[in-house]
């Protein structure tokens, strides 16, 4: 596994980050969540965090555990492993905080560090998205990226196939 501190220290637990949280905001940066799986890392997946980046001072990534993708998406699925998930991404230049939940739905995970932008894709509709009303209900903004066409991991997988 990768041991470079530049990454690992961005990958948190709840407490650890919320901690850093409570941190950047004295410091006046706005809070960006996003979450998902990032089964397999694309162009879809930098937009959507490029995206993100434009939307505040810190981009938190929330993804999906190996077992809640399985729940999710098959029994096929994750193609990578949650800890090499979470490594890509906390090498993005974009991220800066990732952190891994097992529900199937981040709820929770939003609800602790109440994010002042909640970020899906544009595949997502607004009423759809998990946290949407409680994060307006505090004056906090939800964002959908527009979608970027052609990129998705069950084509890369289909073309795999």
């Amino acid at each position: 596994m990768i041991a470079d501190e530049r990454i690992v220290g961005k990958i948190f637990h709840l407490k650890d980050l919320l901690a850093r949280i409570e941190f950047w905001r004295r410091m006046g940066d706005r809070m960006v969540f996003t979450n998902g799986c990032f089964d397999i890392l694309h162009a879809g997946h930098l937009h959507l965090l490029s995206g993100c980046a434009a939307l505040g001072e810190r981009v938190i990534v929330g993804v999906n555990s190996d077992a809640s993708v399985k729940r999710l998406k098959g029994e096929s699925r994750p193609v990578n492993s949650e800890q090499n998930r979470m490594h890509l991404l906390a090498a993005n230049i974009f991220t800066d905080a990732v952190i891994l939940f097992s529900e199937d739905t981040p709820e929770n995970l939003i609800q602790a560090i109440k994010p002042d932008v909640l970020v899906k894709g544009g595949d997502w509709q607004k009423e759809k998205i998990v946290g949407a009303a409680f994060v307006e209900s505090y004056g906090g903004r939800v964002v959908t990226i527009p979608y970027l066409e052609g990129y998705s991991t069950t084509s890369i997988i289909g073309k795999v196939q």
